[in-house]
C-alpha cells in the first residue's frame, strides 16, 4: 500500500465513526498494511474537510473493486490503535478484528519487521528458512533475505526456487521450531514455493543482490535460472516501461519480430507501442498486424522471449528500467 493509500485508509477509518465497520475494513487488509494504517491513524493530523470528502467519494467509487484477505493482530497494532482511538474503542475494535486468533508462529512473523525476523531465523537450516519465507508476503521475504550474508541468501533462494510443495509433517516440524502449531492439518501437499515465488521475491529486491542470486542459481542449474528470469519480467510487463525506454527497445527489435510478438499482446500494450513510434511507422505496424494471418503460439512465444532478452540487456546496461523490480522511489 502506498503512503497516499495508507493516509486515505486511516482517514476513512477515523471518519466512519463505527468501530464495527472499521473492524470489517481492517479485516480486508494484510497484516503489514494494518500496521501501516494503524501507525498512520495514531499520527493523523491536519485533515481538512475537503480531504475527508474526497476520500469518502473515492471510497464509494472504488468499493466494488475491493477484495478480502485474512488477518490477525498483535501487541504492536494494539498499541497503535489504542493511541489512535482510546483504550475502550480500541479494545472493542481489536476483539472483532482478532476474533481470538493466535498470532504466534508463522502468522506472528507476518507482523514483525524484517530485521527482527532475519535475526530470529538466520541460524536455522536454510531449508527451514526457505519454508518460512514462502509463507510470508513477497516484499517482506525480500527484505528479510537482504539482511542475510550473501552465502546464506543464495542458498535460501535456490531452495525456494526448487521447492515444489510442503508436506503436512514438514509444516508441523516447522511450527515446532516456531513454537506454534498452525491451524488446518490438511493431508494434501500445499503448493508453495517454486519458480514463481522465487521470481516474485526477487522482483522486490533492488541493487545487485538479484543479479548475484540469479548467477548463483545459474551455476547450479542454468535452465532453472532462465525460468526464474522469465517469470520475473514477462512480455506484458513491457507496458510498464517508460516511453523513453520503449523507444530505445523498439530500436533494437526487428519489425517482423515485433509483429509476431504483438499478435499475442493485449490491446493496451499494442497501443503503448504505437504511441512510441512515428505516425508513419505506427500506421505501417497496424497494417502489418491486420494483414498477418494466424500465428502459432510457439512462434509468438519465441519472438516475445527474444524481445525480453533485448529488454534485459538494455536494463543491465542501465539504458532502461524494468518496472516492478523494486518499490524504491526515484527523485
Amino acid at each position: 500500500m502506498s503512503e497516499d493509500g495508507v493516509r486515505k485508509s486511516s482517514i476513512l477509518l477515523m471518519s466512519v465513526g463505527d468501530e464495527v465497520v472499521a473492524a470489517e475494513v481492517l479485516k480486508s487488509l494484510s497484516p503489514r498494511d494494518v500496521q501501516k494504517v494503524g501507525l498512520s491513524m495514531a499520527h493523523l493530523d491536519n485533515v481538512t474537510h475537503d480531504e475527508i470528502a474526497s476520500v469518502l467519494k473515492e471510497f464509494r467509487e472504488d468499493v466494488a473493486h475491493r477484495t478480502s484477505m485474512g488477518m490477525g493482530a498483535d501487541g504492536y497494532i494494539r498499541t497503535m490503535l489504542t493511541q489512535a482511538l482510546g483504550s475502550d474503542k480500541a479494545a472493542s475494535l481489536l476483539d472483532r478484528i482478532m476474533g481470538g486468533g493466535d498470532t504466534s508462529g508463522i502468522e506472528g512473523l507476518k507482523w514483525m519487521e524484517a530485521p527482527a525476523v532475519a535475526e530470529l531465523i538466520k541460524n536455522e537450516h536454510p531449508q527451514i528458512i526457505a519454508t518460512i519465507l514462502v509463507h510470508l508476503e513477497n516484499d517482506q521475504a525480500s527484505a528479510i533475505l537482504a539482511r542475510f550474508v550473501e552465502r546464506l541468501r543464495n542458498d535460501v533462494m535456490l531452495r525456494i526456487a526448487t521447492l515444489d510443495g510442503i508436506q503436512p509433517h514438514a509444516l508441523r516440524e516447522l511450527n515446532d521450531v516456531l513454537t506454534q502449531l498452525l491451524a488446518g492439518g490438511d493431508q494434501v501437499k500445499r503448493q508453495m514455493g517454486g519458480v514463481k515465488t522465487a521470481a516474485e521475491i526477487l522482483n522486490h529486491m533492488g541493487g545487485g543482490a538479484e543479479v548475484d542470486i540469479i548467477n548463483n542459481i545459474r551455476d547450479f542449474d542454468a535452465e532453472l535460472a532462465q525460468r526464474i528470469q522469465d517469470e520475473m519480467f514477462v512480455f506484458e510487463d513491457i507496458i510498464n516501461i517508460d516511453d523513453r525506454g520503449i523507444q530505445l527497445l523498439l530500436r533494437e527489435v526487428q519489425a517482423e519480430s515485433l509483429v509476431i510478438a504483438l499478435k499475442g499482446a493485449s490491446v493496451e500494450l499494442r497501443e503503448k507501442v504505437f504511441k512510441n513510434m512515428s505516425s508513419r511507422a505506427s500506421e505501417m505496424l497496424r497494417d502489418d498486424l491486420e494483414a498477418k494471418g494466424p500465428v502459432r503460439l510457439s512462434e509468438v512465444d519465441v519472438e516475445q522471449k527474444g524481445i525480453l532478452k533485448v529488454a534485459r540487456r538494455l536494463a543491465d546496461e542501465g539504458q532502461i528500467i524494468l518496472a516492478g523490480k523494486s518499490d524504491e522511489a526515484f527523485v
